[in-house]
């Protein structure tokens, strides 16, 4: 029998950046993240739509060192969810993938939340494994928090 049950993660990343500053470069300029995380990301293209807006697709190359993928280029296919501005939250689900081998479903959330002195990035990921052998998507949570510090470091360099 299948396994199948919602599971959900989440972590903070406290950065120094202005949460409105993260926020646009992440929802509406995630083509930079190439340049600041080179090391994990290769690509980012828009497949369809227009870059900040909800129902657009965005493919992913990257790669993830340290697992059974280790050195190879891995593929995510997203979709824009949903975008609140005035939050600065955004919904991006998995739809195609390296990552679907693994789940069923796969969404990411993120929310940026001003702070004293910065801001702090708060990722949630929602998934469902197609069975319980499958690993929690640790690795994944750790290249999120690096690419948070490293956008950090870029925005609080300018």
């Amino acid at each position: 029998m299948a396994y199948s049950q919602l599971q959900k993660m989440e972590t903070e990343v406290h950065i120094k950046a202005s949460a409105d500053k993260f926020y646009d470069l992440f929802c509406n300029k995630p083509h930079h993240i190439l340049n600041i995380s080179p090391q994990i990301i290769q690509s980012v293209e828009i497949q369809d739509g227009k870059w900040g807006t909800e129902g657009s697709i965005i493919t992913w190359n990257y790669i993830l060192v340290g697992t059974r993928t280790d050195g190879k280029i891995c593929v995510a296919k997203e979709l824009v969810e949903g975008i609140e501005r005035e939050n600065n939250k955004l919904s991006l689900k998995i739809i195609e993938g390296d990552i679907l081998e693994h789940y069923k479903t796969f969404k990411c959330n993120l929310q940026v939340t001003p702070k004293e002195n910065g801001s702090v990035v708060h990722w949630t990921m929602e998934f469902e494994k197609h069975h319980n052998n499958i690993p929690d998507p640790d690795i994944l949570f750790q290249k999120a928090a690096e690419i948070t510090k490293n956008i950090d470091s870029y925005l609080t360099k300018k």
